[in-house]
């Protein structure tokens, strides 16, 4: 690691790197909260490694991988962008995601595309819920885990006391390699652990030499940790005897051993950067110590029926096994796929074949289509720079897939796989729109099929009960996000109005009426009249048409107009325009014309007879009750309880789920959930997450049924 070397053998500015093997390449992931520094990170290595010529800056909008333009405007990443770069001959595939919750879905395919994860951390806000939530995902899965402790040039940064964040919230495993040396504000240089040496940053190069005597009892008590960690997770038992004994252990054991232990996921070294500080530590700890592609295991793989498939590895000679991983659409550029290659090689103008399953009820059909793939480029940023092909284990893009969706396999086409789907957050918060103008709305189809086939986070639903188009999404900023491309990217003007959930109407108690349709207009008339008897049905108990009718006073040809005119009208309401459910209508009696009845009239009579019942009694308005599963830590479940509580909730009961953290489960009208996306996430600063699932029909409150009735009205 960097302790061995001064620096690395640095990449070309403007060059694509190239990999031709799998040992060659290593694919990490930035994760931390919004704000933690992971653009300002990925900056400092492209141009340590002469990647860029200059690091820009979030706020002044020229960084690499926030190039769109709402990341710039905004002054947040929101997309997963690759940064790759080239070092000691190795090269990284740098994956920035974003930090804010709403994008977890750009996370989520950042660490499916990567081996390895660099957790940063700032020095002045320290670790928020979801970081914490999402270190131990990786923990569950052992992927192995690096931190980095940004901004210590901040004055309110404060090294130590983060650290002991980390290892407080981390866990076990976690420990500093290098220790900052900060002078008036800025960090001069880091003093390396396990060779008791400073590297001296101060005159704008790395030089080393002997730390000042000042340092020594603190780097006695964290080399000590340090070397107590390595030698826990070595395979040399005998490292621990010799070492309690005061015997000294070689450090290029030391070294190995660390290596091996973070490759495993078993120990989690701590790191620092300031300006222009701690690049070179940073990258020999990604080359040296994170995994490549072929040490980490393969997802899963079937056919497409779903039969598994093994023996499968990391290739470059064998079948094709590649994973669209990100999607971006452009009107005038085409899609352009994010893919990451498991197996075999992909290279221009091959034809491949493209599945993708399992999320039909995000908007995604299930397809299988064989395409020709178009060019292969290394991202940089808005650079595209061709390269000949995309060997097993690396991260290229891809244009002219048409076809293609996040989360598609690529295969060969005579030997067609199936990647098994990463896990992707439930989106919960719905948002009604509907298109500005004529215009817009013949455009809108189009652009929201786009954006669906971008984002498996974002559900498209067009209600047929409510008549409104809505965007199921992972919170407002998602929502702004999306909306905000319909009209940059897309030309497409929405607006947001009201979201309306589907309420139903039942009777409140028994009556009958008579509908009565008799209109003479010369020639042939209207005639229809027949007595109903509408009653009321248990919950669930949907609709029953009795036919009691003696003596053909309603010939046999109009007893089905009379249900079907009845059930027109339950469509359409009988207070609030909501569909009437749980009645029993039982028509027993009516009088018909030889010459003027008709299936129409009869119809029209049916639709008389059920509003003038409802006239007679009182009519219920029903609202949808979800049940909804909150999950939630130990500290927030008071809160949760209550709220749910305020929101005409019935709490069912809670359960401990281990981690820290409880299962609240509760029974919530609909009407009450609309925006609990947003409110839980600031009730439980981030970290509460919840599924809903529609449960009955429940009779609403008599002052808000009053109050939709008169709003419909």
């Amino acid at each position: 690691m960097a302790d061995k070397h001064a620096s690395g053998a640095m990449g070309a500015a403007g060059r694509a790197p190239a990999a031709d093997k799998a040992d060659a390449i290593r694919n990490v992931v930035l994760v931390g909260h919004s704000g933690a520094g992971k653009t300002t990170l990925v900056e400092q290595l492209l141009a340590a490694t002469g990647t860029i010529q200059r690091a820009g800056r979030v706020e002044d909008g020229n960084t690499v991988s926030d190039f769109d333009e709402v990341e710039v405007r905004q002054q947040r990443s929101v997309n997963l962008t690759p940064a790759p770069l080239t070092f000691n001959g190795i090269k990284i595939n740098l994956l920035d995601t974003p930090g804010y919750a709403d994008f977890v879905g750009d996370l989520r395919a950042g660490l499916r595309a990567a081996d390895a994860a660099l957790f940063v951390v700032s020095a002045t806000d320290g670790i928020d819920g979801l970081t914490q939530m999402l270190w131990e995902e990786c923990a569950q899965v052992r992927m192995p885990r690096a931190v980095v402790i940004t901004k210590l040039d901040h004055q309110r940064a404060n090294f130590d006391e983060v650290l002991a964040a980390c290892q407080e919230v981390f866990g076990d495993g976690v420990a500093p390699l290098y220790l900052p040396v900060i002078t008036n504000g800025n960090v001069n240089g880091l003093i390396g652990l396990l060779t008791q040496k400073f590297y001296n940053y101060a005159g704008g190069t790395r030089t080393e030499k002997e730390p000042g005597a000042e340092y020594e009892s603190r780097i006695e008590e964290h080399r000590g940790v340090l070397i107590e960690g390595i030698i826990q997770e070595s395979e040399d038992e005998s490292l621990m005897e010799r070492y309690l004994e005061g015997d000294p252990i070689d450090i290029k054991i030391l070294i190995q051993d660390l290596e091996k232990a973070v490759c495993e996921g078993n120990f989690h070294p701590v790191l620092c950067t300031g300006l222009g500080v701690g690049a070179a530590e940073l990258l020999e700890l990604v080359t040296q110590g994170f995994p490549a592609p072929h040490e980490h295991p393969m997802p899963e793989i079937t056919t497409l029926d779903g039969k598994p498939v093994t023996g499968i590895a990391c290739d470059p000679d064998g079948p094709l096994v590649a994973e669209v991983v990100k999607t971006t659409s452009d009107p005038y550029v085409g899609r352009i796929s994010l893919v990451r290659v498991f197996s075999g090689t992909l290279r221009p103008d091959m034809t491949v074949h493209v599945s993708g399953h399992g999320l039909a009820e995000r908007g995604h059909e299930d397809h299988d289509v064989d395409e020709r793939i178009g060019a292969l480029s290394c991202p940089l940023g808005k650079q595209q720079r061709q390269i000949g092909k995309g060997v097993a284990g690396d991260i290229v893009a891809v244009a002219k897939l048409s076809r293609a969706e996040t989360g598609d396999t690529l295969s060969d086409v005579d030997r067609p796989l199936l990647m098994t789907s990463w896990t992707m957050p439930e989106p919960l918060l719905p948002v009604a729109i509907r298109a500005k103008s004529k215009a817009d709305e013949d455009k809108l189809g189009q652009a929201l099929g786009r954006l669906v086939a971008e984002d498996p986070t974002l559900r498209l639903e067009n209600n047929a009960e409510t008549r409104q188009l809505v965007l199921w999404c992972m919170g407002e900023a998602h929502t702004d996000v999306l909306l905000d491309r319909l009209a940059k990217r897309h030309g497409v003007e929405v607006e947001r109005v009201e979201l309306r959930v589907p309420l139903r109407e039942t009777f409140g108690g028994r009556a009958q009426a008579m509908g009565r349709n008799v209109k003479q207009t010369g020639g042939h008339g209207q005639y229809a009249i027949c007595h109903l008897e509408v009653e009321p049905l248990p919950s669930g108990g949907g609709f029953e048409f009795v036919d009691k009718i003696v003596g053909g006073v309603v010939p046999r040809q109009f007893i089905p107009s009379v249900e079907k005119g009845v059930r027109a009208q339950m469509e359409r309401g009988v207070r609030a325009g909501y569909p009437v459910v749980d009645v029993k209508v039982t028509l027993y009696d009516g009088k018909a014309h030889s010459v003027d009845s008709s299936d129409m009239a009869f119809q029209i009579a049916g639709q008389l007879a059920l509003k003038e019942a409802a006239s007679k009694v009182p009519t219920l308005l029903l609202e949808p009750v979800d049940e909804l599963s909150v999950l939630v830590a130990d500290d927030h479940v008071g809160a949760v309880m209550s709220d749910l509580s305020s929101r005409r909730g019935r709490v069912l009961g809670t359960e401990p789920v281990g981690r820290g953290r409880t299962l609240v489960k509760a029974e919530v009208p609909q009407l009450e959930v609309t925006r609990y996306a947003i409110d839980l996430r600031s009730m439980s600063h981030g970290t509460g997450t919840f599924q809903r699932s529609f449960l009955r029909y429940e009779p609403l409150p008599s002052h808000l049924a009053d109050k939709v009735a008169a709003e419909s009205g």
